[in-house]
């Protein structure tokens, strides 16, 4: 398997979402699963199904979080060139029709979130930008048409 790209702030995320699955609510399943499973008949119990449900994504999840850990390729930023757009690093970019500035770290897919101006590699903006200098446009398709942005500098 290859090596998955992540931040160190990401990784340290999804360490602390993989001990919280372990630790606590693990433990609360089992436990919600004990007390339905004592109200006696199993195939008509919603508790018993649902905590049994609630197990199933916890595993999944943590086997999920655990694959993602154990491949990890943790990436510094800081090690990285700052003359063209690679993994990890900070971008400042300019939409060419609206002239509105906005500012994006690129990350792997499991730690991007938009609202925290983190965009995955891998999405189609990520994809256009990486290998990009400063100066240079990129045009991608959105949902809303064809978007052009330029890359005013990396930080």
């Amino acid at each position: 398997m290859d090596k998955v790209p992540i931040t160190r702030e990401g990784f340290e995320k999804l360490k602390k979402e993989l001990v919280q699955l372990k630790t606590i609510e693990r433990p609360e399943n089992i436990e919600a699963i004990e007390i339905a499973r004592a109200h006696g008949d199993l195939s008509e119990n919603a508790d018993f199904d649902a905590a049994k449900e609630r197990q199933s994504f916890l595993e999944g999840r943590i086997t999920d979080l655990s694959f993602k850990l154990a491949n990890a390729d943790i990436i510094d930023p800081d090690n990285l060139p700052k003359d063209r757009v690679v993994f990890g690093c900070r971008i400042l970019l300019e939409n060419v029709d609206t002239e509105e500035e906005v500012k994006y770290q690129l990350v792997g897919q499991e730690e991007s979130d938009i609202d925290e101006g983190k965009i995955s590699v891998s999405s189609p903006l990520g994809k256009a930008l990486i290998g990009k200098e400063p100066g240079q446009e990129v045009t991608i398709n959105a949902p809303g048409g064809k978007r052009t942005y330029e890359l005013i500098d990396i930080l």
